[in-house]
């Protein structure tokens, strides 16, 4: 079973953490919430109060598959501001072993600004292109780039969600849980 850490801050866009933590558990995929406040509870960017499993920085990473990192404004600027969070995204794109980091919205901006965008394809919210560096932005909802998987916004959550299950349980689960929620494929995806 895969197992993915996925990080809360204050002022995280909540729907883009909760949508991805259901899909992923609905995989059977061993999802861990952690926050990066130095306490259990977070507030989202809509003041919804939201208790985390663990603290970042108790987590066994050697055991994670991936970290995740949903958007918000505030909620970005409060994961660049984490040590602990700083410190996993460089150990898991640095890592020999298949490691993956995936973010959305305002996140991937965080991946730009420790250059690991530079000429490459990505995605983010339309606010947040100009902190993408030399990033290659064609404005799609979900881009997969080596061992970075990006989605743009809140509306891209569910493709997003369901990118990670693909590449984490299979395109099988993926299909499994698309039918169970009633979710229609997009037809233009190329990735279906």
């Amino acid at each position: 079973m895969s197992s993915v850490v996925v990080f809360m801050a204050d002022g995280m866009e909540m729907c883009e953490c909760l949508i991805t933590v259901d899909i992923l558990r609905r995989a059977r995929i061993d999802v861990t919430t952690a926050s990066a406040m130095g306490r259990n509870e977070v507030t989202s960017s809509h003041k919804v109060r939201i208790i985390a499993d663990e603290l970042a920085e108790n987590i066994d990473y050697d055991k994670a598959d991936m970290i995740i990192l949903p958007g918000g404004r505030v909620g970005t600027e409060n994961l660049a501001a984490s040590e602990t969070v700083m410190e996993q995204i460089r150990a898991f794109t640095g890592s020999d072993k298949k490691k993956w980091v995936a973010a959305i919205c305002a996140a991937p901006s965080i991946l730009a600004k420790i250059g690991l965008l530079e000429g490459n394809r990505a995605t983010c919210h339309p606010d947040f292109e100009d902190k993408m560096g030399g990033a290659i932005l064609r404005g799609e909802s979900v881009v997969v780039n080596g061992d970075l998987i990006m989605g743009r916004a809140l509306g891209a959550t569910f493709d997003f969600a369901f990118a990670i299950v693909r590449i984490l349980a299979g395109k099988d689960a993926e299909l499994k849980i698309r039918n169970a929620i009633c979710y229609e494929m997009d037809p233009s995806d190329s990735n279906n």
